[in-house]
Protein backbone atom coordinates (compact mmCIF):
# COMPACT_ATOMS: atom_id res chain seq x y z
CA UNK A 1 0.00 0.00 0.00
CA UNK A 2 1.73 3.46 -1.09
CA UNK A 3 1.83 5.73 1.68
CA UNK A 4 -0.90 9.07 1.77
CA UNK A 5 0.64 12.31 0.42
CA UNK A 6 1.17 15.32 2.63
CA UNK A 7 -1.43 17.28 0.34
CA UNK A 8 -4.31 14.66 0.66
CA UNK A 9 -3.78 14.28 4.22
CA UNK A 10 -4.10 17.93 4.48
CA UNK A 11 -7.38 18.45 2.21
CA UNK A 12 -8.92 15.63 4.30
CA UNK A 13 -7.87 17.35 7.67
CA UNK A 14 -9.63 20.70 5.96
CA UNK A 15 -12.62 19.40 5.19
CA UNK A 16 -13.29 17.57 8.62
CA UNK A 17 -13.08 20.34 10.56
CA UNK A 18 -15.37 22.20 7.73
CA UNK A 19 -18.18 19.33 8.18
CA UNK A 20 -17.51 19.84 12.04
CA UNK A 21 -18.16 23.49 11.82
CA UNK A 22 -21.04 23.00 10.00
CA UNK A 23 -22.32 20.27 11.78
CA UNK A 24 -22.45 22.74 14.62
CA UNK A 25 -23.95 25.81 12.89
CA UNK A 26 -27.29 23.58 12.38
CA UNK A 27 -26.91 21.97 16.22
CA UNK A 28 -30.45 23.14 17.24
CA UNK A 29 -30.48 26.09 20.50
CA UNK A 30 -32.12 24.74 23.04
CA UNK A 31 -34.81 27.47 23.77
CA UNK A 32 -34.16 30.21 26.75
CA UNK A 33 -37.31 29.39 28.80
CA UNK A 34 -37.88 31.68 31.34
CA UNK A 35 -39.73 31.45 34.25
CA UNK A 36 -42.93 33.26 34.73
CA UNK A 37 -42.33 35.71 37.55
CA UNK A 38 -44.55 34.76 40.79
CA UNK A 39 -47.83 36.92 41.22
CA UNK A 40 -46.81 39.75 43.40
CA UNK A 41 -49.20 39.92 46.57
CA UNK A 42 -50.80 43.50 47.06
CA UNK A 43 -51.07 45.08 50.44
CA UNK A 44 -55.01 45.97 51.51
CA UNK A 45 -54.73 48.77 53.79
CA UNK A 46 -56.71 48.01 56.94
CA UNK A 47 -58.06 49.93 60.24
CA UNK A 48 -55.14 50.97 62.50
CA UNK A 49 -52.90 51.72 59.63
CA UNK A 50 -50.92 54.38 59.46
CA UNK A 51 -50.66 56.55 55.89
CA UNK A 52 -48.53 58.82 54.51
CA UNK A 53 -50.55 60.78 52.64
CA UNK A 54 -47.58 63.11 49.62
CA UNK A 55 -49.34 65.68 47.37
CA UNK A 56 -46.37 66.30 45.14
CA UNK A 57 -46.55 70.26 44.64
CA UNK A 58 -49.02 70.72 47.87
CA UNK A 59 -47.24 70.81 50.87
CA UNK A 60 -50.34 71.98 52.93
CA UNK A 61 -51.83 68.73 51.80
CA UNK A 62 -49.22 66.45 52.46
CA UNK A 63 -49.79 64.91 55.95
CA UNK A 64 -49.89 61.46 57.81
CA UNK A 65 -53.15 60.21 59.11
CA UNK A 66 -54.58 57.25 61.03
CA UNK A 67 -57.19 54.97 59.64
CA UNK A 68 -59.90 55.02 61.62
CA UNK A 69 -62.24 52.08 62.83
CA UNK A 70 -64.24 52.69 60.38
CA UNK A 71 -62.14 52.42 57.73
CA UNK A 72 -61.83 56.04 56.67
CA UNK A 73 -59.68 58.58 56.59
CA UNK A 74 -59.30 62.41 56.23
CA UNK A 75 -57.21 64.92 54.96
CA UNK A 76 -57.77 68.58 53.77
CA UNK A 77 -59.94 69.21 51.02
CA UNK A 78 -60.94 65.59 51.21
CA UNK A 79 -63.07 65.41 54.66
CA UNK A 80 -64.06 61.70 54.88
CA UNK A 81 -62.89 58.59 52.44
CA UNK A 82 -62.48 54.85 52.86
CA UNK A 83 -59.08 53.36 53.28
CA UNK A 84 -59.71 50.54 54.70
CA UNK A 85 -60.13 47.22 51.84
CA UNK A 86 -58.48 49.38 49.33
CA UNK A 87 -54.19 48.78 47.98
CA UNK A 88 -52.09 52.32 48.65
CA UNK A 89 -52.70 52.82 44.91
CA UNK A 90 -56.03 52.60 44.41
CA UNK A 91 -56.63 55.10 47.52
CA UNK A 92 -54.26 57.46 45.84
CA UNK A 93 -56.54 56.97 42.89
CA UNK A 94 -59.58 57.67 44.52
CA UNK A 95 -57.70 60.54 46.14
CA UNK A 96 -56.54 62.13 43.31
CA UNK A 97 -60.24 62.21 42.12
CA UNK A 98 -61.60 63.95 44.76
CA UNK A 99 -58.63 66.40 45.07
CA UNK A 100 -58.57 67.20 41.12
CA UNK A 101 -62.19 69.25 42.42
CA UNK A 102 -59.88 71.72 44.06
CA UNK A 103 -56.16 71.42 42.39
CA UNK A 104 -54.89 70.95 38.99
CA UNK A 105 -53.36 68.03 37.82
CA UNK A 106 -53.35 66.20 41.43
CA UNK A 107 -50.57 63.75 41.68
CA UNK A 108 -51.10 61.40 44.93
CA UNK A 109 -48.56 59.07 46.53
CA UNK A 110 -49.65 56.90 49.63
CA UNK A 111 -47.13 55.38 51.79
CA UNK A 112 -47.95 52.97 54.16
CA UNK A 113 -46.03 53.94 57.76
CA UNK A 114 -47.04 51.67 60.18
CA UNK A 115 -49.89 48.58 59.55
CA UNK A 116 -52.05 46.42 60.73
CA UNK A 117 -53.84 45.37 57.55
CA UNK A 118 -57.41 44.04 56.44
CA UNK A 119 -58.71 41.95 59.02
CA UNK A 120 -59.03 39.01 56.39
CA UNK A 121 -55.41 39.43 55.23
CA UNK A 122 -54.17 38.80 59.16
CA UNK A 123 -52.44 35.86 60.10
CA UNK A 124 -54.19 34.53 63.74
CA UNK A 125 -52.80 32.36 65.93
CA UNK A 126 -54.65 30.50 68.40
CA UNK A 127 -53.92 27.68 70.96
CA UNK A 128 -50.73 27.04 72.94
CA UNK A 129 -48.39 29.63 71.95
CA UNK A 130 -47.07 32.50 74.12
CA UNK A 131 -49.47 35.70 73.28
CA UNK A 132 -51.99 34.46 70.96
CA UNK A 133 -52.71 37.35 68.79
CA UNK A 134 -53.29 38.13 65.17
CA UNK A 135 -50.23 39.20 63.41
CA UNK A 136 -50.17 41.67 60.14
CA UNK A 137 -49.37 39.51 57.19
CA UNK A 138 -46.47 40.32 55.64
CA UNK A 139 -45.47 39.23 52.13
CA UNK A 140 -42.83 36.46 51.89
CA UNK A 141 -43.81 35.48 55.89
CA UNK A 142 -43.64 32.06 56.93
CA UNK A 143 -44.53 30.11 60.41
CA UNK A 144 -41.17 30.83 62.05
CA UNK A 145 -41.81 34.56 61.14
CA UNK A 146 -45.29 34.27 62.79
CA UNK A 147 -43.70 32.32 66.13
CA UNK A 148 -41.72 34.56 66.64
CA UNK A 149 -44.09 37.67 66.72
CA UNK A 150 -46.47 35.31 69.40
CA UNK A 151 -43.42 34.08 71.24
CA UNK A 152 -43.22 30.79 70.93
CA UNK A 153 -44.75 27.97 72.33
CA UNK A 154 -45.98 27.06 75.99
CA UNK A 155 -44.89 24.60 77.69
CA UNK A 156 -48.06 22.80 77.26
CA UNK A 157 -47.85 22.88 73.50
CA UNK A 158 -48.50 19.80 71.52
CA UNK A 159 -46.56 22.05 68.48
CA UNK A 160 -46.03 18.95 66.67
CA UNK A 161 -49.58 18.32 65.97
CA UNK A 162 -50.10 22.18 65.16
CA UNK A 163 -51.69 22.86 61.89
CA UNK A 164 -53.14 26.15 59.61
CA UNK A 165 -56.16 26.14 58.46
CA UNK A 166 -56.39 28.14 54.62
CA UNK A 167 -59.47 29.40 53.02
CA UNK A 168 -58.95 29.57 49.28
CA UNK A 169 -61.03 32.08 46.94
CA UNK A 170 -63.66 29.37 45.80
CA UNK A 171 -64.58 28.87 49.87
CA UNK A 172 -62.92 25.60 50.29
CA UNK A 173 -60.81 25.11 53.61
CA UNK A 174 -57.62 23.43 53.65
CA UNK A 175 -55.50 21.82 56.50
CA UNK A 176 -51.77 21.70 56.99
CA UNK A 177 -49.81 20.13 59.48
CA UNK A 178 -47.16 21.96 60.62
CA UNK A 179 -44.59 20.21 63.05
CA UNK A 180 -43.90 23.70 64.95
CA UNK A 181 -42.21 21.59 68.10
CA UNK A 182 -39.45 19.98 65.42
CA UNK A 183 -38.94 23.84 63.48
CA UNK A 184 -38.64 25.51 67.05
CA UNK A 185 -35.66 23.11 67.34
CA UNK A 186 -34.30 24.24 64.83
CA UNK A 187 -35.76 21.56 61.63
CA UNK A 188 -35.78 24.50 58.98
CA UNK A 189 -37.93 21.86 56.81
CA UNK A 190 -40.93 22.70 58.78
CA UNK A 191 -40.98 25.81 57.93
CA UNK A 192 -43.97 26.43 55.86
CA UNK A 193 -45.12 29.56 53.83
CA UNK A 194 -47.98 31.35 55.40
CA UNK A 195 -50.74 33.39 53.22
CA UNK A 196 -53.01 35.73 54.11
CA UNK A 197 -55.83 35.28 56.35
CA UNK A 198 -54.29 32.00 57.58
CA UNK A 199 -54.81 30.37 61.14
CA UNK A 200 -52.63 28.70 62.90
CA UNK A 201 -53.94 26.31 65.79
CA UNK A 202 -51.61 24.91 68.29
CA UNK A 203 -53.42 22.25 70.64
CA UNK A 204 -52.37 21.42 74.08
CA UNK A 205 -50.49 18.05 74.67
CA UNK A 206 -52.52 15.49 76.55
CA UNK A 207 -49.61 14.44 78.75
Amino acid sequence: MKPLSRGFVFWSMVMAVSALVAGCSTAPVASDVSTAPAPVERYIIGAGDSLEIFVRDNPTLTTTVPVRPDGRISIPLVSSMVAAGKTPEQLADDLEKDLAHYIRDPLVTVIVKSFVGAYSQQVRVVGQAATPKSVPYRSGMSVLDVMIEVGGLTKFAAGNNAKIIRHAADGSEQSIPVRLGALMDGDIKDNVIMRPGDILIIPQSLF
